[in-house]
């Protein structure tokens, strides 16, 4: 192992994980780094604690005599250890490969099995005892320290205290190369097994250089908010890396219940949301004042400036200078809606695959039904034939995990076939037209492109989620759940709505693609009853095979609007 020296290389110190780290705990030790909230106080790590701790589990992981390189697997909901633990990982030479906290023990298993993980750091999470039973025999568990009630709480589980107590902090660090393995990052699994994604450093430093124009700025006192899967691309680039970039704060969320609190605290530099996030915060605001109201007061200059401010202030965004969606389609009309707002929307398109760094919407020079500009070094072209994107840069994964097949399939020759249908035009902006798996046949053999239709839902606040459906009927219907505004409404007015909004859009649409009937569903599709993945995408296929029995008799049915 090399020494514990940061690189003299100014863009190596600036953009490569783990030497962005060794850079501030040096510069700056007493700065705090992270901030984890519990109740309405604070735990602050510094710079300097972090390292510390981080240094003492990897003197840890390195008497365990594993071999350099060693996959170390993580599960954890977001929380100051869980950063702790990756730097450990890194630092002491190994594959940080952390997985989704609300995995199932069979899911867990299976992903444990195939990442090859010998040890696995268990921290924050809402049923251990459930999960632990996916565990293999002879992997090695360390634990966080308890985060409440919902901690895990186990003897088989090492205690990091007493880690912290028993070692001494790591002097000699690793210094990884260009080439080693950075990660292993598990795909959500919307269809099918998870892939692992194999990231190695030099992807990492090549992106964030890159990207470095559009996603750093100028934030001498960055703060971020994190919350979605610290597991997933978008949160580990976003949160984890861009704050080691700028020498940032993080802040977390305690919980579901204390999110807007938490949120309103942190008052975020750089924000990141998936639609749902943002559907939500919408809906929160109608639900205080009705659109009809909001209208009105918008039109209105002195009071139009005090509302604005009033909401991006309830919201915590009022210092956010970088607002980003990602990792779902988000509706035109939504990010219109906040724009009124003052609240300025950049949407970001990528994938695990190519570090989730595709394009991004430019902040002033937006274009609305865009997915927003290239970045530099990324290309793209279109499949003449299928319209399927595919992408080519410096920052491509190495391949799956143990899938040498599967990688042959989506990449070739340096290009990346994304699985995603789209048009770029002559200034470098990409548009989404739909999923290659997603699009289907009608009984009446015309492909359907069904999340194109569901945008057409988007300004319907009595929807909450919806889902076109139909590969074996002649025209499509839409499974709709209804928002906490929908379910609280009259019927009727809930009804002469939704028929507003179709009667509205089918015109716009193909005849074979137009909608024939709406469905209003019971259930909410939540990531605990395994309709939406972790990152709050809906799994189609899933839905659709929930309520496939259904359909055909739901076609039939004589109401255009039908209540399951």
């Amino acid at each position: 192992m090399a020494a514990d020296t940061a690189s003299t290389d100014p863009a190596s110190q600036l953009l490569v994980i783990p030497e962005l780290f060794l850079k501030w705990e040096q510069v700056k030790p007493q700065a705090t780094y992270l901030r984890q909230p519990v109740g309405d106080a604070f735990i602050d790590f510094t710079w300097a604690n972090v390292g510390q701790q981080a240094r003492r589990m990897a003197t840890y992981l390195n008497s365990l005599g594993l071999p350099l390189g060693s996959h170390i697997g993580l599960v954890s909901k977001n929380c100051a250890h869980w950063l702790i633990a990756d730097l450990a990982i890194l630092l002491s030479g190994h594959v940080s490969v952390p997985f989704y906290p609300t995995l199932t023990a069979d899911q867990l298993q299976q992903v444990l099995v195939h990442s090859e993980c010998p040890v696995l750091f268990a921290g924050k999470l809402d049923n251990w005892a459930a999960m632990k039973s996916g565990v293999p025999d002879g992997v090695m568990l360390i634990g966080f320290p308890g985060y409440g009630p919902s901690g895990p709480t186990d003897p088989d589980l090492m205690s990091w205290e007493s880690i912290m107590a028993q070692y001494e902090p790591i002097r000699d660090v690793f210094h990884p190369k260009p080439d080693d393995l950075f990660t292993i990052i598990y795909t959500s699994g919307t269809t099918g097994n998870p892939k692992g994604v194999m990231i190695d450093y030099k992807a990492v430093a090549q992106a964030m250089n890159d990207t470095r124009e559009q996603m750093l700025h100028d934030t001498p006192e960055a703060r971020f908010f994190s919350y979605l899967p610290l597991c997933h691309i978008a949160e580990r680039n976003i949160v984890e890396a861009v704050c080691l970039a700028t020498g940032g704060t993080i802040y977390f969320a305690e919980s579901l219940d204390t999110f807007a609190k938490n949120l309103a605290v942190a008052k975020p530099t750089h924000f990141l949301a998936v639609p749902r996030i943002w559907t939500k915060f919408q809906l929160g605001i109608l639900a205080k004042i009705p659109q009809k109201k909001l209208d009105t007061l918008l039109r209105i200059p002195v009071v139009s400036s005090l509302v604005k401010r009033k909401i991006r202030q309830g919201l915590g965004l009022n210092n956010a200078q970088l607002i980003i969606t990602g990792a779902a389609p988000m509706p035109q009309s939504l990010i219109k809606w906040f724009r009124l707002l003052g609240i300025h929307i950049q949407e970001a398109y990528g994938m695990t695959e190519n570090l989730g760094a595709v394009t991004l919407m430019p902040r002033y020079d937006m274009r609305d039904g865009t997915v927003g500009q290239l970045y530099p070094g990324m290309e793209v072209r279109i499949d003449s034939q299928t319209g399927e994107i595919a992408t080519k840069s410096g920052w491509l994964m190495r391949g799956y995990f143990k899938e040498p097949a599967l990688t042959a399939n989506v990449l070739q020759n340096g290009w990346l076939a994304t699985g995603d249908v789209g048009t770029l035009d002559a200034d470098g902006y990409l548009t989404i037209t739909g999923r290659v798996k997603e699009m289907y046949k009608t009984a009446k053999g015309e492909y359907v492109a069904p999340a194109q239709i569901e945008f057409g839902f988007a300004d319907n606040a009595y929807i909450e989620q919806i889902c076109v459906a139909g590969q074996q009927l002649p025209q499509p219907l839409a499974l709709i759940v209804l928002s906490e505004i929908g379910r609280h409404a009259d019927r009727i007015v809930v009804e002469r709505s939704l028929e507003d909004t179709l009667t509205a859009l089918n015109p716009k649409l193909h005849t074979y693609e137009r909608v024939r009937k709406l469905v209003i569903v019971r259930d909410t599709w939540t990531v605990d009853n395994n309709l939406m993945t972790p990152t709050m995408k809906i799994k189609r296929n899933i839905i659709e095979a929930r309520y496939n029995a259904n359909l055909q008799p739901w076609y039939e049915n004589d109401e255009v609007i039908i209540w399951e």
